[in-house]
């Protein structure tokens, strides 16, 4: 006999109800399918289970399918891990086939894009030249993108076309799989926004503060005015860029809005192997509450980019 004054509750006047009566989150007739290696890629599409991030990602495809047929805008802002992991052919492909209207650079994005095209290879082992002091320090890389955002602020056009023509006049040897030759070639928008110290370009003596500055504000501007293609049906890919993208896409939105322009309607996604505060909260919450639908996947970038391009073009 215990001796406690409260004893277990008595169970068994409890209610239940049929199973088969209670609406059910999950269905079998949702759950993935084996396939054979006689498989088609369509064919293991159609075998992801139609349950959270995979149903999330056909969602998504869908929504950038119907951008393109509506005539919408769909940017793509870029981190530096975009163009390391090898994505760069992968949205060209979708840029040329209309289902990438434009792109969003931070510097670092900038800068691997552009070592890529240049010489074919990027991204430099930092623990092994800091030491020496000299990491950031390759000459081409800061000496003829500095005079690109130089020629730039003096043809009043934004860092990302400057960058861009640079590459489409000198025909480098990787240009084909540069976003920024080829966005240019295209004709295809594309900006960079970067915070002065944070790239290696600006610890070059031809650096200018000045012109970085201007070029990269006109870009701010420029991606303000692509930002209201969005309204009713156009989609805004985060790619990567886990601080200045958030920031700067959060500030586009409310600069359209404050103008007087419709925005709404409109889908956000996030893409990156962590998921930080400010993707989260200024790309896939707060521009799109009450008026749209955000999504965040989390995962590789080399897979998940990969996967929704797929997911985009199996039915084209």
């Amino acid at each position: 006999m215990s001796r406690y004054k409260d004893q277990p509750l008595d169970l068994s006047g409890i209610s239940t109800y049929p199973l088969d009566s209670r609406p059910s989150k999950v269905t079998a007739a949702d759950f993935a399918k084996s396939v054979s290696p006689e498989s088609t890629l369509k064919d293991f599409l159609g075998s992801l289970p139609n349950i959270l991030a995979a149903r999330e990602l056909k969602e998504l495809a869908g929504l950038i399918r119907n951008a393109r047929e509506r005539g919408r805008a769909v940017i793509a802002g870029l981190g530096g891990h975009i163009i390391k992991t090898g994505m760069g052919p992968i949205l060209i492909d979708l840029m040329k086939r209309g289902y990438i209207t434009a792109f969003a650079m931070n510097g670092s994005a900038m800068i691997h894009d552009f070592e890529i095209a240049l010489v074919g290879a990027t991204s430099e082992d930092v623990d092994a030249s800091l030491g020496s002091g000299a990491f950031g320090m390759a000459d081409e890389t800061g000496r003829l993108i500095n005079a690109a955002t130089i020629a730039g602020a003096r043809d009043n056009v934004g860092m990302g076309e400057a960058v861009g023509r640079l590459l489409h006049a000198m025909h480098p040897p990787g240009g084909k799989v540069s976003l920024l030759q080829s966005a240019h070639a295209a004709a295809t928008p594309i900006t960079v926004h970067v915070a002065i110290g944070t790239d290696i370009v600006h610890i070059h003596p031809s650096a200018d503060g000045a012109a970085i500055g201007q070029t990269s504000y006109n870009d701010f501007r420029l991606l303000c005015s692509l930002v209201r293609g969005l309204n009713d049906g156009g989609v805004y890919l985060n790619l990567g860029s886990a601080v200045i993208l958030p920031e700067v896409f959060l500030k586009t939105v409310t600069v359209v809005r404050n103008l007087g322009f419709e925005l709404g309607g409109f889908a956000t996604a996030n893409f990156d192997f962590i998921q930080h505060y400010r993707p989260l909260t200024n790309v896939v919450r707060r521009p799109v509450a009450g008026t749209g639908r955000g999504f965040s996947f989390t995962g590789h970038h080399e897979l998940l980019i990969s996967l929704l391009a797929a997911a985009i073009l199996i039915d084209e």
